[in-house]
């Protein structure tokens, strides 16, 4: 009974958001019950684990606000600063997808030259944003084993987690997680959509700092 009234809260929320700005949607699924609400999300949305880790991160209310207001302006300069990559608000996050056809040769976890161009850029803006954790998730398209895919998405998500660490990006920010070919964005239907899904994911949220100066008040 919990679990169904949680569904119908979030599904009353998700038609009634269309006309709210991202600020808004992330303040309003942030009260709309946190890490719970994050994970019934999460089901609800095709196993797509990181937008449940976004709306489970968020803290709602007024600190919620502000965080989202936060936020904005660090997509927005990532928008600017990656154009071919997708960045979304999410929540009080943001979900950044990378296509592996860029960042990654076929059945490589190697990081290509024109990818760590791409990730110095992000890295600028992850180290000037330093009271936010990082989620970096790597996901296969579902040519070659499971075994196979599960391990090369594991290779990926680690490959660019270390190459942010050189970037000056703290460990202690980075966070991995890999699920091969399980989270298809698109259906394995044709090489097209395969190449998106190749992808790594990136997930950035508030860290506790922000969400104490959100909670005061005192976040810019």
């Amino acid at each position: 009974m919990k679990r169904n009234s949680i569904v119908i809260l979030l599904l009353v929320f998700a038609l009634g958001c269309k006309s709210l700005n991202n600020t808004q949607k992330g303040t309003g699924i942030g009260a709309a019950g946190g890490a719970a609400a994050g994970a019934a999300i999460g089901g609800l949305t095709g196993k797509n684990s990181v937008i449940g880790a976004l709306i489970g991160a968020a803290v709602g209310g007024s600190a919620g606000y502000f965080i989202g207001k936060h936020m904005d302006k660090q997509a927005e300069e990532l928008k600017q600063a990656i154009p071919d990559a997708t960045v979304e608000r999410v929540g009080e996050g943001i979900n950044l997808t990378f296509n592996s056809g860029l960042l990654f040769k076929i059945n490589s976890a190697d990081l290509s030259e024109d990818a760590k161009v791409e990730l110095k850029k992000v890295g600028g803006i992850l180290a000037k944003y330093d009271d936010t954790q990082i989620l970096l998730e790597g996901h296969t398209d579902d040519t070659g084993s499971d075994d196979l895919n599960m391990k090369l998405s594991e290779r990926r998500a680690e490959a660019v987690s270390s190459y942010l660490e050189s970037e000056n990006i703290p460990s202690s920010r980075l966070k991995t997680k890999w699920y091969g070919e399980s989270q298809p964005k698109f259906p394995n239907d044709s090489e097209a959509n395969r190449i998106k899904n190749r992808r790594v994911e990136i997930a950035i949220y508030a860290d506790q700092d922000m969400k104490k100066e959100a909670e005061k008040g005192e976040l810019k």
